[in-house]
């Protein structure tokens, strides 16, 4: 076997005239279509119209040129089956060795903001796939590239045996199943969406490794990061690391989990993460503020933590994040004077991540969580309290400061492991219990976290008090107003306790539960 002949098509167009060109000066004949085949003949390499092939004209603007039994019988034949060659004879038909596709842009296009529906139903390519996936069912005899990184191998295995390999064929036809895979999944998805099936019968997804990992969340389990098509600028995926070695599993679940919170806040805002909870946010007039709150919210867990801001860090904050072991820096930007400061820091990474002021502009999308044997998919938690919307359960109404308080806490316990408590005061967490089995274990590590401060904080619960119990605990720790969702059938139990103690209490009437 050798490769005599080829067909090339290709939308993305890097390195094409090259490849095409060295294949020419090992003897393969080149087919192409379209614009290929234009800009191969344009740049003196011989090629030939897929028409003269097919003895069919191209037509429907395109829409079928490849379409044809002289295309699809060079792919498909068997070579070693008789008959198969009997009717290639017959029909005076050529073997195509090599397929060389890659598909109409359909991500970039559906990308654009103002892209019509037309305009994206127009850029599903059918002829592209169908090729690739002819030509990759008979990888034992067929090569397929999909991807201008395979250029250079192909060609060196055709100038050493005048062939592939069938180990390489083999390679090559899996990345073609999972690249027209993902094509096909991204497709459905958009699909879904304009059809208002955001959770179809068939759920389909693909990502895009960025990077393989060390190891997983322990050295024995293997792992890789992936990006999913037309992420969001201001997700982990898009983030630019500018300092450090390669992130950890553990390091990116960390800083995720530090980003999700950070964006609630449009005011300057730091949050420190160990083991994907919060162990201090801090919210003040400027960054070096947020982060001096931050850090003071729990001295002892921020170290070896991920910090996240969003806004710039500037020298003064800097000086203060290099006086302790951080794994992570993650924000908007970096002054020069900052990255000098904590670059001579070896161990540590800094991220930069566009703009993460983004509160009020934040829209739900979907969360994947695997299990074994399948997936349960659900929307992300964007939602936010409107505080008009907010129900006064106790006689003591809660002070404009309390109720400065109890927003700022409930937007950080929603991003807290349940059963989940969190103390505020003075735009910074006091205290934190977090992935507690019942909710008066939470309080009680929050309260002792918090110590002194605990006095004149306020709480938030991420659901509602089963009973007065919790209440009874933060009044004798001095906590002087709570926000919690209500709906327990002893909501009156707690509010009674409340109002013995003079507690301010409010419902927010929803429930943050994070597993």
């Amino acid at each position: 076997m050798s490769i005599k002949r080829a067909l090339v098509s290709v939308s993305d167009k890097q390195g094409i005239v090259d490849f095409c060109r060295e294949l020419s000066a090992l003897g393969v004949e080149i087919i192409s279509t379209g614009g290929t085949s234009t800009l191969l003949a344009k740049e003196g390499v011989p090629v030939i119209g897929i028409s003269d092939v097919t003895g069919f004209p191209e037509i429907m603007d395109g829409r079928v040129k490849t379409l044809h039994p002289a295309v699809h019988s060079g792919l498909l034949a068997v070579r070693d089956n008789e008959e198969h060659t009997r009717q290639m004879k017959e029909l005076g038909l050529d073997y195509i060795d090599l397929v060389v596709v890659n598909l109409y842009p359909f991500a970039e296009t559906i990308a654009k903001p103002d892209v019509s529906y037309e305009e994206a139903i127009e850029n599903i390519d059918i002829g592209g796939p169908t090729m690739l996936r002819s030509a990759a069912k008979n990888h034992a005899f067929v090569s397929v590239v999909v991807d201008a990184a395979d250029y250079a191998n192909v060609l060196e295995e055709v100038r050493t045996g005048g062939d592939t390999t069938l180990a390489t064929r083999k390679r090559l036809a899996a990345k073609v199943f999972r690249h027209t895979a993902a094509y096909d999944a991204l497709i459905a998805d958009y699909l879904a969406n304009v059809t208002g099936e955001p959770l179809p019968e068939r759920y389909t997804v693909t990502y895009e490794k960025i990077q393989d990992l060390r190891y997983g969340e322990n050295p024995h389990q293997k792992a890789a990061f992936y990006r999913k098509p037309l992420a969001a600028q201001d997700t982990l995926t898009a983030a630019e690391q500018l300092h450090g070695k390669e992130l950890s599993y553990n390091n990116i679940n960390d800083a995720n989990a530090a980003l999700q919170i950070v964006k609630e806040f449009e005011e300057p805002a730091v949050v420190a993460v160990k083991h994907m909870n919060p162990c201090g946010v801090g919210v003040g007039a400027s960054v070096y503020e947020a982060y001096q709150k931050a850090y003071n919210a729990d001295p002892t867990s921020i170290f070896g933590g991920i910090v996240a801001a969003n806004r710039i860090i500037d020298a003064d904050t800097a000086n203060m994040l290099k006086d302790i072991f951080l794994e992570i820096v993650l924000a908007p930007g970096f002054t020069d004077e900052a990255l000098d400061i904590l670059t001579k820091k070896k161990n540590i990474r800094l991220l930069k991540l566009g703009n993460l002021s983004t509160a009020a502009a934040r829209k739900s999308s979907f969360v994947v969580t695997s299990i074994e044997g399948g997936m349960v998919v659900q929307e992300s938690d964007v939602h936010s309290v409107n505080p008009e919307e907010l129900q006064i359960v106790t006689d003591r109404k809660p002070t404009e400061e309390e109720l400065k308080q109890l927003l700022f806490g409930w937007k950080v316990v929603k991003h807290v492991k349940s059963n989940a408590i969190v103390l505020a005061a003075d735009n910074m967490t006091v205290g934190v219990g977090a992935g507690q089995m019942n909710r008066v274990g939470a309080a009680k590590i929050a309260i002792e976290q918090a110590g002194e401060k605990s006095r004149g904080s306020v709480l938030a619960s991420d659901a509602f008090f089963p009973m007065g119990d919790t209440l009874e605990m933060a009044a004798k720790a001095g906590i002087t107003a709570v926000i919690q969702p209500g709906g327990s059938i002893k909501d009156e139990e707690s509010i009674k306790v409340a109002n013995e103690y003079g507690i301010a209490m409010v419902f927010t009437g929803v429930r943050h539960f994070k597993h």
